[in-house]
């Protein structure tokens, strides 16, 4: 193919750490030649950038590529991501029209497979955890000015009896302290000012130089580079969510008085079953010294209804938690079967009617308790990260230092995109706050 019909076309599916990765892909593309197009049809290459996580993500990828088992004649489709790695060279089988299939640690790589398939080869595979490329690969491209995400630690050593990810994203690979220091700040430099450190378990981050930073201290370092106002961190493990992470928020205004910290359920029996190594006693103990801390921290978690074997009383106990913890948000997700996990051998799986209603009860009841507390926001001031505008409502939106998306008006005449504004709170919604801004 010419230079000029060198277009390509990307979707991403999944969480923040595939919407870097996307980044990379893009980056390391454009600076190969590449140009990105908004649409599959205008693209000579189209990718999907795939979570596996559940059943219904990866259904949806699959009905994708079937839509171009007959329209994609002289398009080169790839299968990028969670999905890929999981199920590797089956893919062809499956869906014959598919020529590359990648995951994450082989994006660098990606202009060399490329190749292979310009040269006539029809089935590239990149599923190589071992490349020491996977972390810096140098073109990334940052689809906002003002925040980005950076990684810092790859896959997971964990086994959690519902998880595909030690599967697909391989086991834990930490970044230096040096190489996480030195992105941060030439971020910083080209004008971002909210950083995301990025991991599956995050706080499991341990240097591999001889410095040995833990992951209270790179967090905290981060917080401290020049021209860095916020630095948030997902997602956290509560076996590996440790005092001192709780302690550098504290000392440290630059870093979110934000906490994602998954519980996936309220009962001890059922985190025994999903083997998350930590009781709900232990969890609890994590929640009290976020309670205790001196700024007024916002707990949110994931949660998974109908686990295999999971009771009536054992739903009560996750009622009850969302009471106990008074959480600021929640991402409630029905228990999906998934390939190369120990759940899949367990018994006793709770009907999908049944998950429904747990799940709508289980929302119904966060719904209530977010619509208290964000009616005690009311009259606070806020400083919110400006992230865009819009022009129906008439309204500014973006984010507080809690994550709580905040719309505000008075200030309509200024270009604010970026911008850090005081904003006195007005009005509240179970999922949003409304302002003005304070001139």
């Amino acid at each position: 193919m010419s230079t000029v019909e060198k277009t390509f076309y990307i979707e991403t599916f999944g969480c923040q750490m595939n919407a870097h990765d996307s980044e990379k892909v893009v980056g390391t593309l454009v600076h190969e030649g590449y140009n990105q197009v908004a649409t599959p049809e205008q693209a000579n290459y189209i990718f999907y950038n795939t979570c596996s996580i559940r059943d219904k993500a990866e259904q949806k990828v699959y009905n994708k590529l079937q839509h171009f088992k007959n329209s994609g004649k002289g398009k080169v489709i790839g299968l990028l991501g969670c999905v890929a790695q999981q199920e590797g060279s089956k893919i062809f089988d499956r869906a014959p029209h598919v020529s590359l299939v990648a995951g994450s640690a082989s994006y660098a790589k990606l202009p060399e497979m490329l190749v292979q398939i310009e040269s006539g080869n029809r089935r590239v595979t990149g599923l190589d955890f071992d490349n020491p490329e996977a972390f810096d690969t140098p073109y990334t491209r940052r689809d906002n000015p003002f925040r980005t995400f950076l990684t810092i630690i790859e896959g997971c050593d964990k086994a959690c009896a519902y998880c595909v990810v030690p599967f697909t994203r391989g086991p834990e690979r930490s970044r230096t302290s040096e190489s996480v220091m030195e992105e941060a700040r030439r971020l910083a430099d080209s004008g971002i000012t909210e950083l995301t450190l990025l991991g599956q378990n995050v706080n499991s981050y341990r240097d591999p130089s001889p410095v040995g930073w833990d992951f209270a201290t790179i967090l905290n370092e981060v917080g401290r580079i020049p021209g860095i106002r916020r630095v948030r961190f997902t997602t956290s493990h509560p076996r590996d969510f440790v005092k001192p992470i709780i302690d550098a928020i504290d000392s440290n205004p630059n870093l979110c008085d934000h906490v994602h910290l998954p519980v996936q359920s309220g009962s001890t029996q059922v985190l025994d079953g999903m083997r998350r190594l930590y009781t709900r006693e232990q969890y609890m103990e994590r929640i009290g010294w976020m309670k205790a801390a001196k700024r007024d921290i916002a707990i949110t978690t994931d949660i998974i209804v109908g686990f295999p074997g999971e009771t009536e009383r054992d739903f009560e106990d996750t009622l009850d938690l969302l009471e106990d913890v008074q959480y600021d948000a929640i991402f409630a997700f029905k228990y999906s079967q998934r390939p190369n996990t120990s759940a899949l051998a367990m018994g006793d799986h709770i009907p999908e009617e049944e998950k429904t209603r747990r799940i709508m009860l289980l929302n119904e009841r966060q719904r209530a308790i977010q619509i208290r507390r964000h009616s005690q926001l009311i009259g606070s001031l806020e400083e919110v990260h400006v992230e865009g505008r819009h022009e129906s409502l008439n309204q500014w939106m973006g984010k507080t230092s809690q994550h709580r998306t905040l719309n505000f008006t008075g200030r309509d005449a200024e270009a604010l995109a970026g911008a850090y504004v005081p904003v006195r709170v007005t009005r509240a919604g179970p999922n949003s706050l409304v302002g003005e801004a304070v001139v």
